[in-house]
């Protein structure tokens, strides 16, 4: 670490022409890249275009003339090279709450003698909701939930898991699953696995298709900078394409969809997994925001954020001010995302305090300070201010003003 980080500063970091794509207010450090990525230039500017020209001029003629109509598949092909996925397997639609139950209720299916979805205890909420709404809408007996500790989750694969549902990166603490290992012990058990990228695609080295992952679910308004409300992604490995049947039939997803048939038709392959009809503006954003990631190896932004998180993490560990902050993450950088997380009695408090003196972290209740790593847009020199401004914070303890312990509607 301390070899490398000197080259960072200055002009040494390689990937530092990436931040003047963004369009990041002075005076602010963006440690909440994690929650929601921040806006490229040519975004804003690509949708302009669209609603002035697209919309505004060419109306509904453009679901034929700019090619509408094939936007989840164009920015699904764009996002497929990100997670390691070859032509044709990836779509770009809806939101992970949505794909999830997709995905969940047809992989059930392939497996019709096995009940049990299993997955960690501390899982992203919705992922175990989408579960929850599939038990109770099938039964326990033939759908049933069950969480175990990360620890065990080995020893839990029996012969009545059906799907083992779980995220690459936890959202909470950061801590990383080896997919590739899990995968393939559950692939020996007979179990399919569904993995959620929220907190890894477009920052961490994925590799679905060599891993042999069976499906996969993703955001697009994180690491990937989609904008508020991006659609997510959903990954289908093509081995199971014609096997599968999508619960959530829409018109979207026919064969043949404006000729309007009674009996619903499955499109070929990945399309099948539209249901309605495409968030084109929202599509639009994220379609551009790709654009950055084209001949970026994804390695070199693993292996700054990895860099910039144990920097942020060293100065903390030597300030005898922040002693308050427990660190919950792994302390191996290799076994944790892009992010650290920390507990603290006032946590959310020190967040909106930090906030106002200009560093947007974020908080998780009930006691989490959530910092995260975005390599595209911080710098050593954002981590140093950041962590100066939380010692000065903390030392003046304005955290403990009233209106900073006053919970807002989105924490």
């Amino acid at each position: 670490m301390s070899d490398e980080l000197p080259t960072m500063r200055g002009g040494g970091d390689t990937l530092a022409n990436l931040r003047k794509s963004f369009s990041i207010p002075k005076n602010v450090i963006y440690l909440n890249g994690n929650s929601l990525g921040p806006l490229q230039f040519r975004v804003k500017q690509r949708l302009k275009e669209v609603v002035d020209a697209e919309w505004g001029e060419d109306l509904i003629t453009s679901w034929n003339k700019h090619g509408w109509m094939d936007l989840p598949d164009r920015v699904g092909e764009k996002i497929a090279p990100i997670i390691g996925a070859s032509s044709g397997q990836v779509i770009c639609c809806d939101s992970i709450s949505i794909n999830l139950f997709k995905l969940l209720a047809s992989a059930m299916q392939l497996r019709p003698d096995r009940p049990k979805i299993l997955s960690q205890v501390n899982n992203f909420p919705t992922d175990l909701y989408a579960a929850e709404g599939l038990e109770r809408m099938l039964g326990k007996s033939r759908c049933r939930l069950e969480l175990r500790a990360s620890k065990d989750l080995i020893t839990a694969l029996d012969s009545e898991v059906a799907v083992l549902m779980l995220s690459h990166v936890n959202f909470k603490d950061g801590s990383v699953h080896d997919v590739s290992d899990l995968t393939r012990k559950a692939h020996e058990n007979g179990t399919l696995v569904i993995w959620d990228l929220a907190h890894s695609a477009g920052v961490l080295s994925i590799a679905l298709d060599d891993w042999d992952v069976d499906f996969a679910v993703g955001c697009g308004y994180k690491y990937l900078n989609g904008g508020p409300g991006a659609p997510s992604f959903l990954y289908a490995n093509r081995r199971l394409h014609d096997q599968l049947i999508q619960p959530l039939q829409g018109w979207m997803g026919h064969q043949e969809p404006f000729q309007f048939d009674q009996g619903f038709l499955p499109a070929a392959g990945i399309r099948q997994f539209v249901a309605g009809t495409p968030q084109i503006l929202s599509l639009v954003a994220l379609d551009s925001a790709l654009e950055i990631f084209q001949d970026l190896d994804i390695g070199f932004l693993q292996e700054k954020a990895s860099l910039l998180s144990e920097y942020f993490l060293g100065l903390v560990l030597n300030e005898s001010d922040l002693d308050e902050f427990q660190l919950i993450s792994p302390t191996d950088p290799s076994k944790r995302g892009a992010q650290l997380s920390f507990s603290h009695p006032s946590a959310y408090a020190v967040s909106r305090a930090w906030i106002e003196e200009g560093v947007i972290a974020d908080f998780r209740a009930p006691n989490i300070l959530r910092v995260g790593f975005s390599p595209m847009v911080l710098s050593v020199e954002d981590i140093d201010l950041a962590v100066k401004k939380l010692i000065a914070v903390i030392q003046s303890r304005t955290f403990l003003k009233k209106k900073f312990q006053e919970k807002q509607r989105v924490t």
